[in-house]
């Protein structure tokens, strides 16, 4: 067995480091996977683990894997690991992974039938939401652009749900970039407008499509509002004034999804508006 390795040893320095800035991050091209369970996926998924620090109560398996993996494999103690993972609840062992910095037109290539774009997403539990609706939805590329949180913060890692690992992710894209490789590839963007637009539901979404969400407070920048092929509108009954990004973002990914298992036998689409004859959003509105 390894012998314990204390708060201060350079590998919990780098966990902390990972955990709690961006810029690390950056500069290692690495991150935090936290807990037995996102370890596990991140195994799965074949993710590069450069070194693990496991607490007592860690299951051996998963240790011997991630060793069998290549992973450099650490003990410590559990108030220790406490101390430098960000986490309100440590979960008794964290890795330190790698991940790929792909290009927008990469992503797109490799988007399958949906892609996800976010402008401005700060939240990491809302972007982590996002990854996770994406890859459940059946997408296969996630955008984050002009200042939206970072994919591999640990609670964007922890809200995807493993999502991050199996996803193909641009990290520090820009909208306008993305919209352009988008639009060469052929692939149609739609935006979502609180009110005033088509109804989602009424749009043809079954084909290859990318969904473009910005922020909460300030929803798309305006050129990215223009240069997107479409805009729709979620109904609501109630008071409530719009839907949250992620939940507005999941339920696009749904719609686009259930069109797509409604098409016929024959390939042909879920009847609808094509987005290239939806109406542009109304001047002034701005997009989610």
């Amino acid at each position: 067995m390894a012998d314990l390795i204390g708060a201060r040893h350079d590998s919990m320095q780098r966990l902390r480091r990972l955990s709690r800035r961006r810029s690390a991050r950056t500069d290692e091209r690495a991150y935090v996977v936290d807990g037995p369970t996102l370890l596990a996926e991140a195994l799965d998924a074949g993710v590069r683990l450069d070194e693990v620090v496991a607490a007592p109560g860690c299951p051996d398996a998963l240790v011997e894997r991630a060793a069998a993996a290549g992973a450099q494999v650490r003990r410590t103690r559990s108030e220790d690991l406490a101390r430098v993972v960000d986490a309100v609840t440590p979960r008794g062992v964290a890795g330190v992974a790698r991940f790929t910095e792909p290009t927008a037109a990469e992503a797109v290539a490799a988007s399958g039938p949906l892609a996800l774009v976010l402008v401005g997403v700060g939240d990491p539990g809302n972007a982590g939401t996002l990854l996770r609706s994406a890859e459940a939805a059946g997408a296969g590329a996630v955008i984050f652009c002009d200042g939206s949180v970072d994919p591999y913060s640990p609670k964007c890692v922890r809200s995807s749900a493993g999502s991050v690992f199996r996803l193909l992710v641009v990290r520090d894209g820009q909208a306008g970039v993305a919209v352009e490789a988008l639009a060469a590839a052929g692939v149609p963007s739609v935006a979502t407008l609180a009110r005033g637009a088509p109804a989602y539901d009424g749009v043809d979404l079954a084909g290859p499509v990318a969904v473009v969400l910005g922020s909460e407070a300030h929803g798309l920048p305006g050129p990215v509002a223009d240069a997107v092929d479409a805009v729709v509108t979620i109904p609501m009954q109630g008071r409530a004034e719009s839907l949250n990004v992620a939940m507005a973002g999941t339920v696009l990914c749904f719609e686009a999804l259930r069109q797509r298992r409604q098409r016929r036998p024959h390939g042909a689409a879920t009847q609808g508006n094509r987005l290239d004859e939806v109406p542009p959003r109304a001047a002034g509105c701005t997009t989610t």
